[in-house]
């Protein structure tokens, strides 16, 4: 390998104007455009903490990478010991483009690296530095490459079939929140719109962040710019915060977003975290492990999830009153017209990314579907529950889940413990390939998979 460097809610305080200066823009009105654009259930489910063996799967090459997968399903290592890779963009012609973050104190920026396959082996060939922004988030539209740094969106002028850009980065919206406990920013092109989540910059949004008995703000002055879905156009450059409109609030913070066929925006948020460490006297430890759910829901205009004075109960399938503003763990209150979620999942999943099947190498009834990497649990150390650390999928017909999720992809830890310092592997982005192909990338080890189908 050769590598060269170049639902609804009635909790109308968090929509309201109040204590955020001012109205949202209109959906039509593009704010402060700046320059405009040159042309150009749980049971039954396998813990993915398991045995580090890993046996050869029959007809497929290989070990699948070290991850379990359906049968019928075989997984290439497509890249290797990149760094922490997060999101993927993949073109038509089916290069792909991984951002890569270093960890925290590491002398190395932040990047995107270009891999292509160029013999069709299932394994790239090339990799290359094409970019010195990295972060989470990235697209490829029209020729062009979005990158998402925490406090901003650029993009470089790199066209189909291209591994250099030939102009960037340029400046799309500057001056995103890009502090606190969720920086990292995921982005969505929709119809000439980049949807954006923007993270809670705390747990529960509490006087003292995560600090036991510390009382809600209330209300959460974070809502404003924060925990939320914005969405900027994609016609001008130079924009600003106050250019875009928020789609939807009290998502505490959407890295799993992403869009149908239809056009549909789809998230997977992290649900808080400490109830049993911050309420003790409330919460036992084990309902700390299932409690609150990971969900899944479409992101509509003017919709409140209800982050941070409501959190969901998957026994009660209830959305419950958060212990900062007055739950304790029976009372509904105010959380009583908050939406549930279309569907859940286990708690502290930690899902990271989110991707729409539109191939059709894949059988049927995956079609349209919806696959969900959870990048693990970091309170479940010793794997005694289930912690995630896996791929997951969930049918759709229409608009909406046809049934629960499924597992689809294990092993990611190798069995190492404690979790998560030991996992070998952590899931974090998935893409589709133009030949239908599902690739999943993993921010420990610093790889890539390709799944596909053998007929």
């Amino acid at each position: 390998m050769s590598t060269m460097r170049l639902g609804f809610s009635l909790l109308t305080t968090a929509l309201a104007t109040a204590g955020c200066g001012g109205s949202d823009i209109d959906p039509g009105d593009p704010g402060d455009p700046g320059d405009p654009v040159e042309p150009g259930d749980v049971t039954g489910l396998a813990s993915s903490a398991g045995s580090s063996r890993v046996e050869p799967v029959p007809g497929c090459p290989g070990d699948n990478g070290g991850i379990t997968l359906p049968p019928g399903f075989c997984a290439s290592v497509f890249a290797d010991n990149l760094g922490r890779a997060r999101h993927m963009a993949v073109t038509p012609s089916g290069d792909v483009f991984v951002v890569i973050d270093p960890p925290p104190g590491a002398t190395e920026p932040s990047h995107v690296v270009a891999l292509r396959d160029a013999d069709h082996d299932g394994a790239a060939e090339i990799t290359q530095i094409v970019a010195d922004d990295g972060g989470n988030g990235i697209a490829w539209v029209d020729g062009m490459l979005y990158v998402a740094p925490d406090d901003r969106i650029v993009r470089y002028a790199l066209s189909d079939g291209d591994l250099v850009p030939t102009r960037g980065p340029e400046v799309v919206v500057s001056g995103l929140p890009g502090t606190g406990d969720h920086h990292r920013k995921t982005i969505v092109p929709i119809g000439g719109q980049l949807y954006v989540n923007i993270g809670s910059a705390s747990n529960a949004c509490q006087v003292e962040n995560r600090v036991p008995h510390s009382p809600g703000i209330d209300p959460c002055p974070e809502l404003c710019e924060r925990a939320g879905v914005w969405r900027f156009s994609m016609a001008y450059l130079g924009q600003s915060m106050t250019s875009g409109h928020r789609v939807a609030t009290g998502v505490r913070n959407a890295n799993a977003l992403g869009a149908n066929a239809r056009g549909e925006l789809w998230a997977a948020p992290n649900g808080r975290d400490q109830l049993h460490d911050n309420w003790p006297e409330l919460f036992t430890l084990e309902q700390d492990m299932r409690l609150p759910s990971e969900e899944i829901f479409a992101i509509r205009e003017g919709a409140d999830h209800g982050w941070p004075y409501c959190y969901h109960d998957p026994v009660r399938d209830q959305m419950m009153l958060a212990p900062e503003y007055g739950g304790d763990g029976t009372i509904v209150g105010r959380c009583a017209n908050v939406a549930t979620p279309a569907l859940s999942m286990p708690a502290h999943w930690a899902p990271l990314g989110l991707t729409f099947y539109d191939g059709t190498q894949f059988p049927e009834s995956f079609r349209g579907g919806a696959f969900i990497a959870n990048h693990g649990s970091r309170f479940d150390v010793n794997g005694v529950g289930d912690p995630g650390y896996n791929v997951v999928f969930v049918p759709f017909t229409g608009d909406a889940p046809s049934g629960s999720w499924e597992t689809f992809a294990t092993g990611f830890t190798g069995g190492g413990l404690p979790l998560p310092d030991a996992a070998r592997h952590r899931p974090v982005g998935l893409a589709v390939m133009p030949d239908g192909a599902l690739l999943i990338s993993d921010d420990k080890g610093g790889r890539i998979w390709k799944v596909t189908y053998q007929q």
